[in-house]
Parts: C-alpha cells; sequence; structure tokens
C-alpha cells in the first residue's frame, strides 16, 4: 500500500512539474512560432498562445508613430498593401483567394472587422496601442511556418507603419474607395519597383 501512495504521490509531482514547466515555458514567448498543418484544438491553442506571447514580448518596445491617420500615410500603406497583402488577406468584396485556400492556418481578412488578432483592423483612432505594436512587428518580422513573410529586409520603418495605418482603415472601405486608395501613383516619394 505504501508503495502505491508513493507511486501516485511521485506521479502527481512529477505531473504538476510538467505542467509548470510547460507553462513557464509557453508563456516565455521564447519558442519560434510555427505550423504548417491542421492541429488539435489542444495544439492549435497552445501554438496560438505561444505565438501571441511571442509577439507580444518582441513588439512591447516599439513606438507608436501619432500621426496613423495621415492621408500620405494611408495612401502610401495602400498601395503596399495592394501590391504585398491583398493576395493573401484580401481586399473589400473578396472572401478567398487561392492562396487563403492552401494556407494553414489561414490568413486573417484583414477587409473585414475580425476583432482579438494580432495582426487585423483596429480604430486608429482609438487602436489598442499593444495591436499597434504587433500589427508593425509581424509585418516587420512575418510568422515562420505560416506564409506571413518578414517584409524588414525590404521595406523601411516608415512604409511598415504606412501599411500598419492602412489596416486600421482597410474594413470602412468600399471596393471603389480601396480602389482609388491603393492605386500607385508613381509621383514624388513613391516607392520604385
Amino acid at each position: 500500500m505504501q508503495t502505491l501512495t508513493a507511486t501516485i504521490k511521485g506521479l502527481l509531482i512529477t505531473a504538476v512539474i510538467a505542467l509548470v514547466g510547460g507553462g513557464l515555458f509557453l508563456y516565455s514567448g521564447t519558442y519560434p512560432m510555427g505550423a504548417d498543418v491542421p492541429h488539435n484544438r489542444l495544439t492549435y491553442w497552445l501554438l496560438e498562445t505561444l505565438r501571441e506571447r511571442s509577439v507580444a514580448r518582441a513588439a512591447s518596445d516599439i513606438d507608436v508613430p501619432h500621426d496613423l491617420n495621415a492621408s500620405e500615410r494611408l495612401l502610401a500603406g495602400g498601395a503596399d498593401y495592394n501590391d504585398m497583402c491583398a493576395g493573401c488577406h484580401l481586399k473589400p468584396g473578396k472572401t478567398e483567394s487561392d492562396f487563403t485556400l492552401g494556407l494553414y492556418p489561414a490568413p486573417p481578412n484583414l477587409s473585414e472587422a475580425i476583432g482579438n488578432v494580432a495582426i487585423g483592423p483596429q480604430d486608429s483612432e482609438s487602436a489598442d496601442e499593444e495591436e499597434l505594436k504587433r500589427d508593425f512587428w509581424i509585418i516587420k518580422h512575418g510568422i515562420k511556418a505560416s506564409g506571413m513573410p518578414a517584409w524588414g529586409p525590404t521595406h523601411d520603418d516608415q512604409r511598415i507603419w504606412n501599411m500598419v495605418a492602412f489596416i486600421q482603415k482597410l474594413p470602412e472601405l468600399t471596393p471603389a474607395q480601396y480602389q482609388i486608395l491603393t492605386a500607385r501613383g508613381g509621383g514624388p516619394g513613391s516607392p520604385k519597383h
């Protein structure tokens, strides 16, 4: 009887240590995020939590510009969004693309108000600063094994903030407004391709 009690006690202690260790690992944000096949609910939750904590930790020291509503930002960010993001994250009036059908996890449709995701629409006037930081970090650094590329190596911070500014307004746009805001003018200051 004492052996059984000692074994159960040992198993409980091991389980508690494993849970505490797993929780500390999960919330540390140090594991590089990635998933490319469907997961069960537990695995999906673990990976989602790990990604969110990792991005939040990495983005915590980013300074958010105060002029995210400037029309120049929206125009510049809109053209870049159309060129680089709309294929996966869609545009007003579109619900899917070849990319959205083939990627796992599926990229969020940024043309719709989608609530609390790491990257996505917010009201620029009241957007949570932490969400703006996360959006910037994700665009700049990408997410491993998700199909989200890192745009930082080819785009400076100003251009990335322009895309963040545009994403905040995207759900409010009609298809016609989107077309106007995303046309690349080619004027002074326009990025060269």
